[in-house]
């Protein structure tokens, strides 16, 4: 066994240089090619990184950029916006003595207006009308520079009923509300959840960005038929299954639904993954393109028993935090030490 002594460790800086100099300088060893080693594999940093891209051409992979449905929308909401501009002050230069009715709740010292839709649990039917409305963005914005069309979303070709297409079906565009009513059918009959209208979306602008095709009055439908059937197997833990949507879609074929999974995926390049925080931007670009149209949510005002909730949260949300303080594993440099500690060291 050792003697136990104590000994003077100096942590300067100058002392560690000292003994680093008496080491002999490091000599790389010569790079192995690819054929020396065997391995053909693609190297990590031969990848493309996609960050690397340009924002604007992956909405729907990278969290900062802009959504594709909120640029298209602003057009339109600016000339909203300056129409109501006008009606405002012509209604009250008419009507000198009625303000008009108040369109909108503001909170006041002694009631705090909220409304029941959060980022992690969405109000479902008003995420399905800004989803809707997102949609009529995308088909009356689109960009007709003759982009190509697929066959497997062409209505002509893949009719979702017996009745007989009409001639001109990719002449004139679908209201909001026939966009409105179709989405809200499928995800009433299949029992979906507000979160998967998001993801939703978030496909179908991945798969307009990656396949560089239009959504337009002839494939809109089946483009949001595949977007939902994909988001509700990725999203929801009890997936429906392809023969549900034949249940709800009387005269559609399962054959006919594979086909339209099988392809959707191939060109999505089988990339269905969400982040966390390309979801949180989808979910407020949908409020903010809602407050633009004055589809607003419902207020109401805020409860005892509903603050209780929400301080309760809060209080959770903190004690998360210090959990995750203290597990965190803190590094000290020691560069800018200089005194001198004694500690006990160990002569055998």
């Amino acid at each position: 066994m050792g003697n136990t002594t104590s000994c003077c460790v100096s942590s300067s800086p100058k002392h560690r240089r000292s003994n680093h100099s008496r080491l002999e300088p490091y000599r790389p060893e010569p790079e192995l090619s690819r054929e020396d080693t065997g391995c053909n594999l693609q190297h990590i940093s031969d990848r493309e990184n996609i960050d690397d891209l340009p924002m604007e051409y992956n909405p729907s992979d990278h969290p900062r950029a802009s959504t594709i449905f909120l640029s298209k929308s602003q057009t339109d909401v600016r000339e909203k916006r300056k129409s109501l501009y006008i009606n405002h002050f012509t209604h009250i230069s008419e009507n000198k003595h009625y303000p008009g009715p108040l369109r909108r709740k503001y909170s006041s010292c002694s009631t705090i207006f909220l409304d029941d839709s959060t980022v992690s649990q969405p109000n479902l039917k008003y995420t399905i009308k800004c989803v809707a409305l997102a949609i009529y963005y995308h088909i009356k914005n689109r960009d007709v520079d003759g982009r190509m069309s697929l066959d497997i979303f062409d209505e002509k070709l893949h009719p979702l009923s017996k009745s007989e297409v009409p001639a001109d079906y990719n002449k004139y565009d679908p209201e909001q509300k026939q966009i409105y009513r179709f989405v809200r059918t499928l995800f009433s009959a299949a029992q979906l959840t507000a979160e998967c209208a998001i993801v939703t979306l978030v496909y179908l602008e991945r798969l307009l960005t990656y396949a560089e095709i239009d959504i337009c009055p002839a494939n809109w439908k089946r483009i949001v038929l595949g977007a939902i059937l994909l988001a509700s197997k990725v999203w929801d833990d009890q997936a429906v299954w392809n023969v549900d949507y034949c249940q709800i879609l009387k005269d559609i074929t399962v054959e006919d639904m594979n086909e339209l999974e099988r392809q959707f995926l191939e060109l999505l390049q089988f990339n269905i993954n969400v982040p966390s925080s390309v979801y949180a931007k989808y979910y407020f670009d949908l409020r903010s393109l809602a407050e633009a149209n004055n589809l607003s949510f419902p207020l109401e005002p805020l409860s005892r028993d509903k603050a209780q909730k929400l301080e309760a949260i809060a209080r959770l949300c903190d004690k998360y935090k210090d959990v995750r303080k203290l597990a965190k594993k803190r590094s000290v440099s020691a560069d800018n030490l200089t005194v001198v500690r004694w500690c006990p060291a160990i002569i055998s």
